[in-house]
């Protein structure tokens, strides 16, 4: 369980990185949808950060 916390923020960075990649595949560009994204990958750096920082 504590390999899967210290990986957390890299899931969510992948996951927006995803949001923002997929969707012009599909035609639907707008820019809510790069927004939604972005917040994603800032909040994955963040708790990327902060979790890595709490597990040492």
């Amino acid at each position: 369980m504590k390999d899967l916390r210290k990986y957390a923020g890299v899931i969510i960075v992948l996951i927006g990185t995803a949001i923002i990649a997929i969707p012009p595949f599909l035609g639907a560009t707008d820019n809510n949808v790069l927004l939604a994204g972005l917040v994603t990958i800032v909040v994955g750096i963040l708790s990327f950060i902060a979790l890595n920082k709490k597990a040492d």
